[in-house]
């Protein structure tokens, strides 16, 4: 990194946008097995935020792939470089005052904790998308389990490489009891009476 760069102070504060907004802004970073529903949970979520009239945002981990982060890997290293580079996204749309919601399978402890300490307290909330992988196998909508299985894609979550479950998480949603929309009225029902929408 240079060290020729200096910090410029933004114009608009977080706190303005937030008043502006009406709502706090803050991640949702939901964690889980590929498979386990986050995305799926994510955009019902965010679709009901908008039709409130709150300024949320998704940010989906085979997208930002396309872009962002098409130039990483799947290797532990790549992980962990995808995550810190989210992390920071997720930071600017806090700053924004917007609501955002990350859909990664971010499986390392560590990493996710890398994200938590960009931001203020209580503006990171951990959304453990509970599912075993064994349902997550049956389910396969990619047929990434499948490959995984047949040793075409390495390093996979869950059959070839690690997924470390969160210890504390502010929220849990079990996707393998409960539908999609049960899931969505559950995290609806958490952050209204916590006072985050």
């Amino acid at each position: 990194m240079s060290s020729n760069i200096v910090w410029h102070e933004a114009s608009i504060k977080k706190e303005e946008r937030r008043t502006q907004n009406k709502h706090q802004s803050f991640i949702l970073w939901f964690t889980g097995l590929s498979a386990s529903g986050k995305s799926s949970v994510a955009n019902v979520f965010a679709r009901r935020l908008f039709e409130r009239g709150n300024q949320a945002f998704v940010l989906d981990g085979d997208n930002v792939r396309h872009g962002l982060n098409k130039d990483l890997g799947f290797d532990e290293a790549g992980r962990k470089e995808n995550i810190r580079r989210i992390g920071e996204v997720s930071k600017l749309f806090v700053e924004s005052g917007h609501i955002v919601l990350t859909a990664f399978i971010s499986p390392y402890r560590e990493d996710r904790q890398v994200v938590r300490a960009l931001v203020d307290e209580g503006e990171f909330l951990e959304v453990y998308v509970k599912c075993s992988v064994e349902t997550c196998e049956k389910r396969d909508p990619k047929g990434l389990y499948k490959k995984a299985r047949n040793a075409e894609i390495p390093n996979f979550t869950g059959i070839s490489a690690p997924y470390e479950e969160p210890a504390n998480p502010e929220i849990i949603l079990d996707t393998e009891s409960y539908s999609i929309e049960e899931c969505v009225d559950q995290l609806t029902d958490i952050l209204t009476s916590k006072g985050y929408i």
